[in-house]
């Protein structure tokens, strides 16, 4: 008898998961198992998997795991952490507002509001280059990254995870999915990079576009509607609080230039569901 294995399915602004309960018992992933369980046409289909792990150290309630569509692990997703707090309340694993959770990139503070609304503590931003990591000689606001075709400006930073942003005059018209991942795996960034693309429309709107590392351009990247923001404040193009559009939907970003960036969204379930994760381990090969 398969032994089947319960999973949400939820979405922030587009930006789709499949999120396992690994408190309850464990969940054997692989990078296979996770290619397979994100397929959109041999499997459930997502842009990432988050589990859910029980926390470890005092203070901690949690533990994050994001693992994108190719298998690999990454350090942070701000959609997915929205969809994590929802997650954990409606299945009874807490009955908090505020949950600390830990990440590959550290400790995060996510706090549930009303309207199905979460507000996430993204952390502190990383400028130096060798701590995003990027290959740089000294720290600048603007890096000139030198592509095939032509030379791009873009900002590098990393909250958690490491992006590179340009401005661009129009967003629809930006090279995303042609530029993107050559951007993704540039050589001057030795873990790849979220490439971000941002149209300033006055300095407390912005329209953004991101193409993620091991998952391609998605409908919204929370982590990167961050990075667009500091990488507008850095160049003193936008305010302190940011109205942030996706092709997904709306995130408010809001950031003082020195302390955590905090990012504040809805998150959304789409439906419940089980798997025979076991079988398909089985079934699947390296």
């Amino acid at each position: 008898m398969a032994d089947l294995v319960p999973f949400s399915k939820m979405h922030g602004l587009g930006n789709d998961f499949v999120v396992f309960d690994a408190v309850s018992r464990p969940i054997p992933l692989t990078p296979a198992l996770i290619r397979r369980i994100a397929d959109r046409h041999f499997g459930i289909g997502c842009d990432q998997i988050l589990v859910v792990e029980p926390g470890r150290e005092p203070g901690v309630d949690f533990g994050y795991r994001i693992f994108n569509a190719d298998g690999g692990e990454v350090e942070q997703c701000g959609n997915g952490a929205r969809c994590f707090a929802r997650f954990v309340r409606d299945r009874g694993l807490t009955d908090k507002d505020e949950i600390c959770v830990r990440t590959r990139a550290g400790l995060m503070t996510l706090t549930l509001k009303s309207g199905g609304h979460v507000l996430v503590n993204m952390g502190s931003v990383e400028l130096r280059p060798g701590n995003v990591p990027f290959c740089a000689e000294m720290q600048q606001i603007v890096y000139t990254l030198p592509l095939e075709e032509r030379e791009v400006g873009v900002t590098v930073l990393a909250l958690g995870n490491p992006h590179a942003v340009q401005v661009v005059a129009d967003i629809d018209a930006a090279p995303v999915l042609a530029e993107g991942p050559r951007i993704e795996r540039h050589p001057w960034f030795p873990r790849g990079v979220n490439a971000g693309y941002m149209q300033i429309v006055d300095r407390g709107h912005v329209r953004v576009r991101v193409y993620e590392r091991g998952a391609g351009e998605t409908l919204a990247c929370g982590s990167g509607a961050c990075a667009a923001v500091v990488a507008g404040r850095l160049r003193q193009l936008l305010d302190e609080r940011v109205v942030v559009d996706l092709r997904g939907g709306r995130l408010i970003v809001q950031w003082d230039g020195q302390g955590p960036v905090w990012m504040e969204g809805p998150a959304e379930p789409v439906y419940e569901g089980l798997v025979d994760l076991y079988g398909w381990h089985g079934q699947t090969t390296e």
